[in-house]
């Protein structure tokens, strides 16, 4: 009996020992990852779509209109050497956006309003290919179809990541290499990894984090 309770003592101050190195380690990511993210969160654009509703006619438009803009800004945005030259890019783009989004939707069959900006956002843990992001406030470029009451979809407009092809398992020559231009060595390691399967580990190891970081937000 005595034995039984020594093993099952043990057993007890096993786990909490793994728990506590567990916690202890999570901790230290979580810190790393927040001190880097806050520095390179700046250098990037992403791009945010948000639907009129969750019915499948309207998040199939909001598709609609990502491919049209994506495909309008490509070639403006691919020789852009700094978030700050790509940033003026988009804003004298504003009203070409709009006509654009609008020109989409009517020939749909709709009538929704558009509205068009850069502004902040909040974007969950997202992975491209071989590239993984955390969560987080990240300045984007933001199209808001109609009330804007349904799924969005999201992407990096600069570097260009919106034009990665992600079933190829990471992102090609040159967009690695605008990425290693604007992001520290640090911050390039944070979110590249050698393959798109690392970059899953990577993926849960931010989505953890991101859980803990609302956890105590809400406290």
């Amino acid at each position: 009996m005595k034995r039984r309770k020594m093993r099952l003592v043990v057993l007890i101050l096993g786990l909490v020992s793994v728990i506590t190195i567990m916690t202890v380690t999570i901790s230290s990511d979580a810190l790393k990852i927040n001190n880097l993210s806050k520095n390179y969160k700046e250098k990037l654009i992403r791009f945010h779509v948000i639907a009129n509703s969750d019915s499948d006619e309207d998040q199939a438009l909001k598709l609609k209109v990502r491919d049209e803009i994506i495909s309008y800004l490509q070639p403006k945005l691919k020789k852009s050497k700094s978030i700050e030259e790509s940033e003026k890019i988009i804003k004298s783009e504003y009203s070409n956006l709009t006509k654009i989004s609008k020109n989409v939707i009517e020939k749909n069959g709709y009538n929704y309003t558009v509205e068009v900006g850069i502004t902040y956002s909040e974007f969950p843990t997202k992975q491209y290919s071989n590239m993984v992001l955390p969560a987080g406030e990240y300045k984007a470029l933001r199209v808001v179809i109609g009330k804007g009451e349904g799924r969005n979809w999201w992407c990096v407009m600069f570097p260009p990541l919106c034009f990665v092809d992600e079933e190829s398992g990471v992102i090609d020559k040159e967009t690695d290499e605008k990425l290693r231009s604007v992001l520290t060595e640090d911050e390039y390691k944070l979110i590249t990894q050698k393959s798109k399967s690392t970059a899953s580990k990577t993926k849960m190891k931010f989505k953890v984090v991101e859980i803990i970081d609302k956890i105590e937000k809400s406290f």
